[in-house]
């Protein structure tokens, strides 16, 4: 079994920064790739940035040039470096990780979800 926990999140201003963090323990033998997803209240779900053990990663269009999406493979730790953030950033992350468990199978599992609120 594997788990993932995150932090970071929090109240902040518009053009505030937050640093979110995803710590994954457990049963890993390897990590294919890591996500960061975000869902407001009434929307679903969705893919805000994604990055690869190979260093590739994607960003939704709404975050390019705001967010950065960065990880530590020694520590199966993913980061969202998240700037300029706008009050439409507000929704509750979840960080969602691909492994390869002992059995060599991949199984996504998803950390807890983190509230970012950007309020005045």
């Amino acid at each position: 079994q594997v788990q993932l926990v995150e932090s970071g999140g929090g109240l902040v201003q518009p053009g505030g920064s937050l640093r979110l963090s995803c710590a994954a323990s457990g049963s890993i033998f390897s990590i294919v790739s890591m996500y960061w997803y975000r869902q407001a209240p009434g929307n679903q779900r969705y893919v805000v940035a994604s990055i690869t053990t190979s260093g590739s990663t994607y960003y939704v269009d709404s975050v390019k040039g705001r967010f950065t999406i960065s990880r530590d493979n020694a520590k199966n730790t993913v980061y969202l470096q998240m700037n300029s953030l706008k009050p439409e950033d507000t929704a509750v992350y979840y960080c969602y990780f691909i492994v390869r468990d002992g059995s060599g199978s991949p199984r996504g599992y998803w950390g807890q979800g983190t509230q970012v609120t950007v309020s005045s």
